[in-house]
Order: C-alpha cells, then sequence, then structure tokens
C-alpha cells in the first residue's frame, strides 16, 4: 500500500515540523506544500507586484520554476528559479504576506495541480492547509494540527526571536489572527478540518509527543 498521510492546521500549529519527523520515523518523503506558496509571495514581493492582483500572480506564479529537494536530514530545500531560497521564505516580511498571496484561486490552482502529482506517487507525508481536503482527500491518513492561539504565537515568537526578529506576543497574536482569518475565509480552499481527519490539539504536548501520536494513529490503523 502507498501510504500517504495528510497533516493540515492553522500557522503556528507544528504542522512542518511535526510531518518532517513524521516521514523520518516512518521512512517515508516529506512535502512541505507551504514553501511552494511562500517562494511564490517572495518573487511577487521582490518584483514589488499587486498581491491583490489575481491575473497578475497567476501570470507570475505560471512563470517560475519551483524545485524541492530533500536534505539529509529531512528538511525541505525550496529553489526558486535555480536559487536556494529555503531561507529567504521564512522572512517576516514572507510571512506576513503568504495568506493573501495562497488565497488566490489562479495560484492555488498552479499549484496544487503540481502537489497533486507529487501525492500520487504515494509513500508521502505532506503538509498544508487543504491537503486533506483538496489536495489528497483520499489520503489513508488525516490529521489536523491545532493549538490555542497564544500557544501559536509564542512559539511563532520564539521561532523569529531565534532568528533575530524581535517581535512582542501581542504583535505575534494579531499577525496570527489576521493570517487565521484569511485561510478560513478565502473562497478558494478554505482552512477546514476533513469531515474524517483526527483532531490532535499540541497546546500542551511536545513535538515528540505529538509525533509519537501520529506514528502511533498510523500503525493502529494498519493492524
Amino acid at each position: 500500500m502507498k501510504t500517504r498521510i495528510a497533516i493540515d492546521g492553522p500557522a503556528g500549529a507544528g504542522k512542518s515540523t511535526v510531518a518532517r519527523a513524521v516521514a523520518k520515523k516512518l521512512g517515508l518523503a516529506y512535502l512541505d506544500t507551504g514553501a511552494m506558496y511562500r517562494a511564490v509571495t517572495l518573487a511577487a514581493l521582490r518584483k514589488k507586484a499587486n498581491l491583490y492582483d489575481n491575473k497578475v500572480l497567476e501570470s507570475l506564479t505560471a512563470g517560475l520554476v519551483i524545485d524541492i529537494k530533500s536534505a539529509e536530514d529531512g528538511q525541505n530545500i525550496i529553489y526558486l528559479n535555480g536559487e536556494d531560497v529555503t531561507a529567504a521564505i521564512r522572512l517576516p516580511e514572507v510571512s506576513r504576506h503568504v495568506s493573501i498571496v495562497a488565497r488566490c484561486a489562479e495560484v492555488r490552482e498552479i499549484l496544487v495541480q503540481k502537489q497533486k502529482e507529487i501525492g500520487r506517487r504515494g509513500n508521502i507525508v505532506m503538509d498544508g492547509r487543504d491537503i486533506g481536503t483538496n489536495v489528497m482527500p483520499d489520503a489513508e491518513y488525516k490529521i489536523f494540527l491545532t493549538a490555542s492561539l497564544e500557544e501559536r504565537a509564542r512559539r511563532r515568537m520564539f521561532e523569529l526571536r531565534e532568528k533575530g526578529e524581535h517581535i512582542e506576543l501581542e504583535q505575534m497574536i494579531k499577525e496570527i489572527e489576521a493570517r487565521d482569518k484569511i485561510d478560513t475565509e478565502r473562497e478558494c480552499s478554505p482552512l477546514r478540518q476533513a469531515d474524517d481527519a483526527i483532531l490532535v490539539d499540541t497546546t500542551n504536548m511536545t513535538i515528540a509527543e505529538v509525533v509519537d501520536k501520529i506514528v502511533d494513529i498510523v500503525a493502529g490503523r494498519k493492524d
């Protein structure tokens, strides 16, 4: 059987970290679909494109070459037109605008097709915001990760501070709230829990605990 695990959830829920660890533990490939939207956002910001003009974003996205390769530690290395932008797509400016770009139906159509092609190969853990509902609706395992707003904001705040970016918790909460609003209210593939997804609240859990829980879910369903 070609194992496919879809992990969805809001910003700061720990999707990428958990999905990457689960993939490594189960010996599966890993794809961070959010990185693809971040790459488009980075390209749009560099070109000073109008992020609210869908036609502009569609044309921009269609002309981009986004490659994703796996490092030895399981991390995704993101290439934008041949340039390694793995670090650049995590800059605060990109984080603040990625939900605006991701709401564009034309951008999503282009990227989702690429994601579906990868998903059909199987043996993969894919995380994002519409994996279980749109990209891999027939995935064998669907997980919806969440956490309290304050906890998600705190995680992002510490993550940025480790990178030398100083931001107060109150401001981070506002930014996460804004991203949640855009992600859940967009017309095209909004963030929502798939009907058959298992909800995992990570608020009071360590990364290791969340990973073990998902691995147990997969193991249990295989029995």
